[in-house]
């Protein structure tokens, strides 16, 4: 299966960090992305960082055409501008998407002191789950970074599902999920070439290799 990762649709805000910035795609390959997969049964969709365009551009494109989407959410940046605020994150979950943590301050994850990993992982959560008025089991890690330390620690937690950026394809069920982040420069094309990605045994094996390996530092 494959895991299609979205930030920002549209044009980015003044607000958007430039690191973040390359990761917003116009709304018309938004658009052609979405025809691309509706009708693939092994796809699946998320978008990271809690910007309006998910609630302004995505969720009429996704209900339009009966699909739905899990969105980690900043916990730090919810209500700022240009950032979903609580009855935004209420509005998609009521739209049958599902809600996620993508931790505090949008910071990766790797050798935080105890006390940072501690507001990333569990403050973050609680705060989003005041939102949303249930439990929250799923993150996505910041910026795809992780390490042993990272995936023990959201284990520990009883996060279900954890989602990086590894571009790779994921085995279904697996509580570790790879997904292929679109930048400005991809194109529905791209993502069509995507779904060969592991057609021949070698590239399934080598992304098998290279995320367990991920894993172990």
């Amino acid at each position: 299966m494959i895991n299609l990762c979205f930030h920002g649709i549209g044009t980015p805000p003044e607000s958007v960090p430039s690191e973040e910035a390359v990761y917003w795609i116009t709304a018309d390959t938004f658009r052609r992305v979405l025809d691309e997969v509706v009708d693939q049964p092994d796809v699946r969709l998320s978008f990271d960082d809690g910007n309006t365009s998910d609630v302004d551009v995505a969720l009429p494109e996704l209900v339009d055409r009966g699909m739905t989407a899990d969105f980690f959410v900043i916990a730090d940046r919810i209500g700022r501008s240009g950032s979903l605020s609580a009855d935004d994150i209420r509005r998609l979950r009521q739209a049958g998407m599902g809600i996620g943590s993508h931790g505090m301050r949008h910071r990766v994850w790797r050798g935080l002191s105890a006390a940072e990993q501690h507001e990333e992982l569990i403050d973050a959560r609680d705060r989003i789950e005041e939102v949303v008025d249930e439990p929250v089991h799923t993150a996505a890690c910041p910026l795809g970074r992780y390490d042993r330390g990272t995936l023990s620690a959201l284990k520990r937690l009883g996060y279900s599902r954890v989602y990086t950026s590894d571009r790779a394809l994921a085995r279904p069920g697996t509580w570790r999920q790879a997904r292929f982040s679109l930048t400005a420069g991809d194109t529905p094309g791209d993502v069509a070439g995507w779904f060969r990605h592991g057609e021949r045994y070698t590239v399934r094996a080598a992304d098998a290799a290279r995320t367990f390996v991920k894993g172990l530092r």
